[in-house]
């Protein structure tokens, strides 16, 4: 199945060691959605915005992989799945139950979520946008 990450799955060595028959495909944008940061974990999440796009990486992931990734994003207490299409293929990605104010990442997260950018090759300004509340 395809996958579509946004915050620290996007870290290539963090997301093999997560999900190992992960293949990471190439960059694209999510449209009519802007990158956040919130909950008390202070992680990534998107939400919908007019003429607002989200970069990320499409991922090709096993049944198995999803259910590691189930566990990891605590679905479907913190995050619930949300599906759209690519060129007419079904994606699939997570995005918060609750919609909670804004939070700055920790310095940790935030590092994973900087070398995620790098790995995919992704315009760093959408991540520098979101991190201004």
């Amino acid at each position: 199945m395809l996958y579509f990450a946004y915050g620290s799955n996007l870290h290539h060595f963090q997301m093999k060691r997560r999900c190992k028959d992960s293949i990471f495909i190439k960059k694209i944008n999510l449209k009519d959605f802007k990158l956040t940061f919130r909950s008390k974990y202070r992680a990534a999440d998107i939400e919908i915005k007019k003429n607002s796009i989200v970069p990320g990486g499409l991922f090709e992931i096993s049944k198995s992989d999803e259910k590691k990734l189930d566990v990891y994003e605590d679905y479907p207490i913190l995050y619930k799945k949300y599906y759209f299409y690519y060129y007419g293929k079904k994606v699939m990605t997570y995005t918060m139950v609750k919609k909670s104010p804004f939070k700055f990442p920790t310095e940790r997260y935030l590092n994973v979520v900087k070398r995620g950018y790098k790995d995919c090759k992704l315009d760093k300004k959408y991540l520098n946008n979101a991190l201004k509340p």
